[in-house]
């Protein structure tokens, strides 16, 4: 009787021993370090694509005659940047990723040792006619050396009419030029909802039209944001914000690349080469 209550107990210890054991396996498990975590399997973000710029493909027709002659005295240069939403940087990261800031960086690259200040004075969702009336206190006041105006993308989702715009771009290129200011115009983006818009040709003809006519420098912006898509094959949400609209950090970076490129180019080369036939487009 004693041995069959032994091996009873002895049946019954061996049997929770073994729980224990199984027991203490899941806790095992969970040990931090054994076990893979969704964060270590996730792969690394996609690299940004290059900015690569072909010189010809952003070279002005027109010298920028006044920044050569400041830099060739070693004087300050003074920029404004005058526009809507893609000059103030809309859809970019932080105020230093707006194109102005990056394109000030740019010119320094290309300049070390000369003063170049880039003043940006985009306000989102202004039309050319609300440019006109700020440019006085603006542009004008700051006495700027060069002024890039960057126009015709809030006129066009509003749908408005393009031939009554070529008076108002007319006479403000009139005022800017009588400050003895180099200036150069920039043409829409070229994104999805500017894309929507049936005139968008239209305005963007009308812009190259009217600075040839007035002898100033066109940055053909929609152009170059085309051959991103068309020949580079970049999909939009490559330099494009989710709104459809505005550029971001990348596309910024890049249009300060292209525009730092061109405003050295411009501001370096021989007057006798400086106009050149106007491409078919």
């Amino acid at each position: 009787m004693h041995r069959h209550l032994f091996l009873r107990r002895a049946a019954i210890f061996a049997v929770a021993a073994t729980a224990g054991v199984v027991a203490l396996l899941p806790a095992r498990a969970q040990t931090p370090g054994l076990t893979a975590t969704p964060a270590a399997l996730t792969s690394p973000a996609p690299r940004p694509p290059a900015c690569v710029i072909a010189a010809e493909q952003v070279r002005f027709d027109v010298p920028l005659v006044r920044m050569a002659r400041l830099l060739a005295s070693g004087k300050p240069i003074k920029i404004v940047a005058l526009g809507s939403s893609s000059t103030f940087g809309a859809g970019a990261s932080t105020s230093a990723a707006s194109y102005p800031s990056r394109l000030a960086e740019e010119l320094s690259r290309h300049f070390p040792g000369h003063e170049i200040t880039v003043l940006n004075r985009g306000v989102n969702g202004d039309e050319i006619a609300g440019m006109l009336a700020r440019l006085d206190t603006a542009v004008v006041a700051e006495k700027p050396d060069l002024v890039l105006w960057q126009v015709g993308t809030n006129s066009l989702l509003r749908d408005k009419a393009v031939p009554p715009h070529a008076s108002l771009l007319h006479e403000g290129l009139a005022r800017l030029k009588a400050t003895g200011a180099d200036v150069v115009l920039l043409d829409p983006q070229y994104a999805p909802r500017v894309l929507a818009k049936p005139n968008v040709g239209g305005m963007v003809s009308l812009i190259a039209t009217t600075a040839k006519a007035e002898n100033v420098s066109l940055f053909h912006r929609f152009d170059l944001m085309r051959h991103w898509y068309e020949t580079e094959h970049l999909p939009f949400d490559t330099f494009i914000s989710a709104d459809g609209l505005h550029m971001n950090d990348w596309s910024y970076a890049c249009l300060a690349n292209a525009l730092g490129m061109a405003i050295a180019e411009a501001a370096s080369r021989p007057t006798a080469t400086a106009i050149r036939t106007q491409p078919v487009r």
